[in-house]
């Protein structure tokens, strides 16, 4: 299992789930607050960079001191927690719509679930050769 590449990129993709259900919960805790910026997490185009191969042409990393133009691999992928300050939705300056944080907490259960569906069905079939039937 360790040297899967799915079973990688389904470990990073549940990192990112993960970080999305503290932020969206951290938002909804929040929406009271005054002032308080929401927050989102980014992972899926990085990770969408690495399975897919890069939409332009990587730049050559030869020294360990230069910048890669993007995740070289699965394990470099970083989940981005960003700060949304560009919108308001109160008078207070608090833009947490509990609607818009709800469907995003739905849509992310929803993908959670869905990878430990896969992960469970790739479980099960290492044990079905494991076991030799």
């Amino acid at each position: 299992m360790m040297g899967d590449f799915n079973w990688k990129v389904m470990e990073k993709n549940l990192e990112g789930l993960a970080k999305r259900f503290e932020a969206t919960s951290r938002n909804m805790a929040n929406a009271n607050t005054p002032e308080f910026a929401r927050r989102n997490v980014s992972f899926e185009e990085q990770l969408r960079e690495v399975v897919d191969g890069p939409r332009r042409l990587p730049m050559t990393v030869t020294d360990e001191g230069h910048i890669p133009s993007g995740p070289l691999a699965v394990g470099s992928v970083v989940p981005e927690e960003i700060k949304v300050c560009d919108e308001k939705y109160r008078l207070d300056g608090n833009n947490v719509d509990p609607e818009r944080e709800m469907a995003v907490m739905s849509q992310t259960r929803m993908a959670y679930n869905a990878m430990t569906r896969f992960a469970a069905k790739k479980s099960s079939l290492y044990r079905l050769v494991i076991g030799g039937r």
